[in-house]
C-alpha cells in the first residue's frame, strides 16, 4: 500500500521554500525518493504530521577549468 508523503525544500533560514508531493511504499522509499530533490538544497520529509528525516544537500561538484 502506497502512501503520501512531502518532501520540502529548506531554506538557509529553516523556513520551507517549496513542497513537492508524492507516494511511496515505505519511510525507506520515500527517503531514497525525495533524494532527488537534494540538489536545490536540505529536504525535510514528512509524512502527514511525522517527520521521516533531514536529507542534507548535495555538493556541487567542481567544474573544470
Amino acid at each position: 500500500m502506497t502512501r503520501q508523503y512531502r518532501a520540502y525544500l529548506v531554506g538557509e533560514n529553516g523556513v520551507f521554500r517549496s513542497a513537492e508531493a508524492f507516494e511511496a511504499d515505505s519511510d525507506a522509499s520515500a527517503l531514497r525518493v525525495a533524494q532527488q530533490f537534494t540538489r536545490r538544497g536540505n529536504v525535510e520529509v514528512w509524512q502527514l504530521d511525522r517527520k521521516i528525516g533531514l536529507l542534507l544537500a548535495q555538493a556541487t561538484p567542481p567544474v573544470a577549468a
